[in-house]
């Protein structure tokens, strides 16, 4: 069996527990030659992913193989999961019968999927374990069919979390990244928070570091005092996750997304203020259907004076069953436009914020293997280090020689 994994890093711990699942019944392979049948677990946030994911579908089919489609596109766009020519489409609540779908025992039937719960087969080259916290979002934003997938918020319980991390310590891992659609929002069904979780996981008497996954500012707002004192365990990576998606409030009033550019800068001035050296994550929606160029000029200068060490360009792609799919879309020429000259800038802010470091000594985790020889590592803002050579899971310190946009090399 032949794994293929699209979009998040929740879908790749999705992959994990189908993988240990079907491990107990057949073999696990790591190419699609070697296989009989293939599993793509898929992404739907843009048409251009799908695209890809019916593409691959395709071509296993033509090859002969056996292939049973999962992930977000069977909920998000259930009438082109259907047309995709995959001999089985596997809702995402049905993930636990995988092995029924592979072997064609009727249809699967859908189970309580607790994933905490569920075994993973985990990267056994990597120092990094996914876990995911909850799964779902309150959010009602215009332009997202993942929601249509994934559901309304349901947390995991602490103690199964607790449980799964400290069984990942046990086998070596030392990267513990926490995954959710938000994860701002985790706890609120179950009477507890991010930070009360966080609080209970860097207890464990382990060496590791917790990445935390990205979170809406809408609710990450309600809870940011407590969470900036639980970032404060040197065993949180200074890492914050935090989409504005655009720099205009009235688009960000046409997405639904809920706060304003105003309330986002002010939760980064306050991270950046408790936590000089760190790392801000954020993601922009360049050509939404209401964004006009006064309206992308405002993300650029919002970008250009936040300046982000990371930034994940989306072009806008309508997608069934949304609101934001009923509007009239704007020219890909102008959404290559946008997107190239962010992406541009992104190449002088990259720069600038990582000059500081060259010559600096760090002392850094080593998650995998980098190109040819070389490893990978993170420092405790969560900055890229590669490093000619290290030892998966153990922790060093180096000195950083040479700067890159996004990246430092040791």
């Amino acid at each position: 069996m032949y794994f293929s994994t699209y979009g998040c890093t929740m879908n790749q711990g999705d992959t994990e527990i189908l993988k240990a699942l079907v491990a107990r019944r057949h073999e696990v392979v790591t190419t699609p030659e070697e296989s009989d049948a293939v599993v793509v677990n898929s992404c739907a946030v843009v048409g251009f992913t799908e695209r890809k994911v019916l593409k691959e579908i395709k071509k296993h089919k033509l090859a002969g193989k056996r292939v049973i489609l999962t992930g977000c596109l069977p909920g998000a766009n259930p009438a082109s999961a259907q047309a995709s020519g995959a001999d089985v489409v596997l809702p995402l609540k049905h993930i636990a019968e995988i092995n029924s779908a592979i072997e064609g025992k009727g249809s699967a039937k859908a189970l309580p999927v607790i994933k905490p719960e569920l075994p993973k087969l985990r990267h056994s080259n990597s120092a990094i374990a996914i876990v995911a916290i909850s799964e779902g979002c309150l959010g009602a934003c215009s332009y997202c069919a993942t929601r249509f997938a994934r559901g309304r918020l349901k947390s995991f319980p602490v103690e199964s979390i607790v449980k799964e991390v400290e069984s990942a310590l046990e086998q070596g891992y030392r990267e513990i990244q926490l995954t959710s659609q938000d994860t701002a929002i985790y706890g609120r069904d179950i009477s507890t928070s991010l930070p009360e979780l966080l609080g209970e996981l860097v207890e464990l008497p382990y060496e590791f570091r917790i990445r935390v996954g990205m979170m809406n500012p809408t609710y990450a707002r309600e809870i940011f005092d407590e969470l900036l004192n639980a970032y404060s365990s040197r065993k949180v990576y200074k890492f914050l996750h935090l989409p504005v998606q655009s720099g205009d409030d009235d688009v960000l009033r046409h997405m639904r997304r809920g706060y304003t550019v105003e309330d986002f800068v002010e939760l980064v001035s306050d991270f950046r203020r408790r936590f000089p050296e760190s790392t801000l994550s954020t993601d922009v929606i360049v050509g939404y259907p209401t964004e006009s160029d006064e309206a992308f000029e405002k993300t650029y200068k919002l970008i250009e004076e936040i300046k982000p060490e990371i930034l994940n360009i989306t072009r806008f792609s309508p997608r069934p069953g949304t609101e934001a799919a009923k509007l009239r879309d704007i020219h890909d020429w102008i959404k290559k436009e946008r997107s190239r000259r962010l992406t541009a800038l992104m190449e002088g802010i990259g720069l600038e914020r990582n000059s500081p470091y060259k010559g600096k000594k760090l002392s850094v985790l080593v998650t995998k293997h980098g190109k040819g020889s070389s490893m990978l590592a993170r420092s405790d803002s969560y900055r890229q280090v590669v490093l000619k050579e290290g030892k998966i899971g153990e922790f060093r310190e180096v000195k950083i020689r040479e700067i890159r946009p996004t990246y430092l090399i040791a």
